[in-house]
C-alpha cells in the first residue's frame, strides 16, 4: 500500500486580538468587513503584521536582496521534523552547540531542525519574551549540517531584543537566512507528536514581496 497520512497535529497559534506579538509589531485586528445582515455576506478585514502568531521568516527579512516570501521554493517548508528538546533551559539561556550534540547526526539536508524549549507554556504571559535562544555556534551547527529550515515554539530564535536594543544583531537570523533558509517561530502544542518521524509543514501565505507570513503549522504522522 502506498504511505498515507494518519494523525494530524495542529502547532499553530490562534490568530486574534490577544496573539502575543514581537515588542513593536502590529497587534492583530479583525473586524467585518461586511456580513450576512447588510450585506448578504460575510467577509473579515484583517491587520496583521506579517510576523503575526505562527508565522515564516523568508531571507528579505534581514538579508539585503535576499528571497522574499512569495519568491521561496514551497520545498522550503515542508519536511522530515528532527525535535530537538532542549527544555530545561532558563529564561534568556543560550541554547549552544553542546545541546545540540545529540541531535546533529540525524540534521540532514532537507529536514527541518525543531528546537523545542517548553516555552511555548508561558504564551500569552511577559515571560514569553524571556525564552531561551540559539546561540551563534549553535545555528551554524544546524546550518553546516545542510539543513535550511528551523522552527522552534518561541517567539524568536534569537534573543528578543529589550527595548528596541540588541547587542548581538541577531545572529541566528543571519546565519539561517544568509544561506537561503527559513525560519518558523510560535510552534504550539510539541508536546503532541508524539509518533515517529514526523512530516512537518509550515507553509505560508503567498505575500507578495513581504519578509514574512503567517502560516498554518501541522505534523503530519506518514502511515507505510
Amino acid at each position: 500500500m502506498p504511505p498515507r497520512i494518519g494523525r494530524i497535529v495542529d502547532l499553530s497559534r490562534q490568530v486574534d486580538a490577544q496573539t502575543q506579538v514581537y515588542p513593536g509589531d502590529p497587534h492583530v485586528h479583525l473586524e467585518p468587513a461586511t456580513t450576512l445582515a447588510a450585506d448578504g455576506v460575510n467577509v473579515l478585514a484583517v491587520h496583521l503584521g506579517s510576523h503575526s502568531g505562527t508565522h515564516a521568516d523568508a531571507p528579505h527579512h534581514f538579508i539585503e536582496g535576499g528571497a522574499r516570501i512569495d519568491q521561496l521554493d514551497p520545498h522550503l517548508f515542508v519536511g522530515p521534523a528532527i525535535v530537538m528538546d532542549v527544555r530545561g533551559k532558563g529564561a534568556r539561556e543560550r541554547i549552544t552547540v553542546e545541546d545540540l550534540q545529540p541531535y546533529e547526526n540525524r540534521l540532514h539536508e532537507g529536514a527541518v531542525a525543531v528546537v523545542r524549549t517548553g516555552w511555548e507554556e508561558c504564551y500569552g504571559t511577559p515571560d514569553y519574551y524571556d525564552h531561551p535562544f540559539l546561540d551563534r555556534r549553535a545555528a551554524r551547527l544546524i546550518v553546516d549540517a545542510g539543513v535550511t529550515t528551523v522552527a522552534i515554539d518561541a517567539l524568536n530564535v534569537d534573543e528578543t531584543a529589550v527595548e528596541g536594543e540588541h547587542p548581538e544583531g541577531y545572529p541566528a537570523h543571519h546565519a539561517i537566512l544568509g544561506a537561503g533558509g527559513v525560519i518558523a517561530e510560535n510552534l504550539a502544542n510539541l508536546a503532541a507528536v508524539d509518533f515517529p518521524n514526523p512530516l512537518l509543514s509550515v507553509l505560508p501565505i503567498k505575500l507578495t514581496g513581504s519578509d514574512g507570513a503567517p502560516v498554518r503549522a501541522v505534523a503530519m504522522e506518514v502511515i507505510c
